[in-house]
């Protein structure tokens, strides 16, 4: 017996769009006489979504403005149905949608299932340069069927899957909410299917001052997902996704490097295009941060009036403006304009708006990655400072527990105290590592003695660990501040002096906090009481 659907539609003043969407997915649904419901919940909107909504045989449910999740736990909270698909208010289905979705779902025990979104034509001029940009709704891939991440506008679930976990998490207000919920799937150890068949239409924004907003809005959710799952990123502040990204408007790489694949001795069917794993060369100017570098550069550049000898770094300078500018370049050389596909002026047009799309968004990100605590300097560990040097520790205990138990309890304690830790691998020689931020953090190694009895010993070992860039960027300022006082030029010796004790005494701070953080939990022992 096929499942029961709930198609869930969140609406937050959309109304020009929401008659459109209501009007496709009931035609879809009544076609193909689906056992399914469709429910719109008002999010407190200020325009006539209400309205439009009533004109159509739907559950309507309208509550004060509370967020994206909270309309989306709204609609699962009333959905009747096992499975609760969620669309977009500025989407629309493809006929035969919700028959692909339910196919995997009969066919497969995932506990969720996404398909692509495709810009529908006819949005104007920006909207298809926005689609070409990037920062869009893209789906992460596992393999050719599992995904590790479904975007909001085209997802369903298993409803009993979805109260599991709780639904969604409220403090996602406007993005990142799918993020989390895909995280907290695999956490289960479930997993995600998808079906290339199942599209989903979905309404870029049409206008550069919605894009730059929506763009913030991401940089805020990447803070509030830092927060939230510290393991899931990087040093500097960036999402280590497992998958593959797919999607229009990705940024592309400089100094790629592609090979065929023709397979052991020629055996490969079809000859295909591979990318090699990129270097760190080459991700850098993807980076929202590559623009501090930039403007970090253009600073030192401008020392070149107080010091002459300072005029090397304006090559650096331009090479790394240069550098950014050129990947926009190639990246918009990526674009389809389906409009104006004659008309070399129009392309032209659609070409330069989506390169300065591509310089843009970036500055978004960053803009709302700040405000919101997400920066390449975010103090992670805000706890009392030890000097940063190598100590050991103990803890006796008569109550026995395996040293993954032991490392797990350690691990929540320090997570709970809004500590940032990375765990040691296979190959590693430390168990955790607690990030103090960019430059400096500190790592735990522990072995335990069994004294028979239940009575153990274990032993800890702490020490500091220093970022090795922000070490090399120290020698540099130190060299230029010496430079700078043997020439007798003070103005720059000041600058240059000031740049290097900041970045020490950062470093520093860093690694102490993390030594700290450490030091505490260890104190407690093996209690997870404050």
């Amino acid at each position: 017996m096929d499942p029961t659907y709930s198609i869930v539609i969140p609406a937050f003043n959309e109304g020009t769009r929401l008659g459109p969407t209501l009007k496709k997915v009931l035609g879809y649904v009544h076609a193909q006489n689906w056992d399914a419901e469709v429910i719109v919940v008002n999010d407190g909107s200020r325009d006539n979504c209400a309205a439009i909504a009533s004109e159509f045989k739907v559950r309507l449910i309208t509550t004060e403005n509370r967020g994206l999740s909270s309309a989306r736990n709204t609609g699962m909270d009333a959905a009747t149905g096992e499975i609760v698909v969620y669309v977009d208010d500025d989407a629309y289905p493809d006929p035969d949608w919700l028959t692909y979705l339910a196919a995997i779902f009969r066919s497969t025990n995932h506990a969720a299932v996404g398909g692509p979104n495709i810009a529908p034509p006819g949005d104007g001029d920006i909207a298809e340069c926005v689609v070409n940009a990037p920062g869009g709704p893209v789906h992460v891939m596992l393999s050719d069927t599992e995904a590790e991440h479904i975007p909001g506008c085209n997802m369903a679930f298993r409803k009993s899957c979805l109260e599991a976990i709780g639904g969604f998490d409220t403090e996602f207000r406007v993005a990142g909410d799918d993020v989390d919920v895909c995280w907290r799937i695999h956490q289960r150890g479930w997993t995600i299917g998808f079906n290339p068949a199942a599209v989903v239409w979905h309404h870029r924004r049409n206008s550069l001052r919605a894009y730059w907003k929506q763009q913030q809005g991401y940089g805020k959710a990447e803070a509030l997902l830092e927060r939230k799952w510290p393991e899931k990123y990087n040093a500097v502040g960036h999402i280590k996704w497992a998958g593959r990204l797919y999607g229009h408007g990705l940024t592309r790489m400089l100094l790629r490097r592609q090979h065929v694949y023709f397979g052991s001795w020629g055996s490969a069917p079809f000859q295909t295009l591979c990318e090699s794993t990129p270097n760190l060369i080459t991700i850098l100017p993807t980076m929202p941060e590559w623009y501090l570098v930039i403007a970090a550069l253009g600073g030192l550049s401008a020392l070149t009036l107080l010091w002459p000898k300072l005029i090397f770094v304006l090559p650096l300078f331009a090479l790394a403006a240069g550098a950014t500018v050129w990947q926009a370049i190639l990246s918009a050389t990526q674009a389809s304009f389906p409009s104006a596909p004659a008309s070399r002026r129009k392309r032209a047009k659609l070409f330069t708006l989506t390169a300065l799309l591509h310089l843009a968004q970036p500055v978004a990100r960053l803009w709302g990655r700040a405000r919101h605590g997400l920066t390449a300097l975010r103090r992670s560990v805000p706890h009392a400072l030890i000097l940063p040097f190598p100590k050991r520790a103990t803890i006796w205990t008569e109550s026995w527990r395996s040293p993954e138990q032991a490392l797990e309890l350690l691990t929540r304690v320090l997570r709970r105290d809004g500590a940032v830790l990375v765990l040691g691998g296979d190959y590693d020689r430390w168990d955790i590592e607690v990030r103090g931020g960019l430059l400096g953090a500190a790592r735990l190694f522990m072995t335990v003695e069994e004294h028979g009895a239940g009575k153990q010993l274990f032993r800890f070992r702490r020490w500091p660990r220093f970022n090795l860039e922000a070490i090399a960027a120290i020698f540099v300022f130190t060299f230029l501040a010496l430079g700078a006082a043997l020439d007798q030029f003070w103005w720059a010796y000041d600058i240059l002096a000031l740049i290097t004790l900041v970045l020490l005494g950062r470093m520093l701070f860093e690694s102490a906090c993390a030594m700290a953080a450490i030091a505490r939990v260890l104190e407690r022992g093996f209690e997870e009481k404050k």
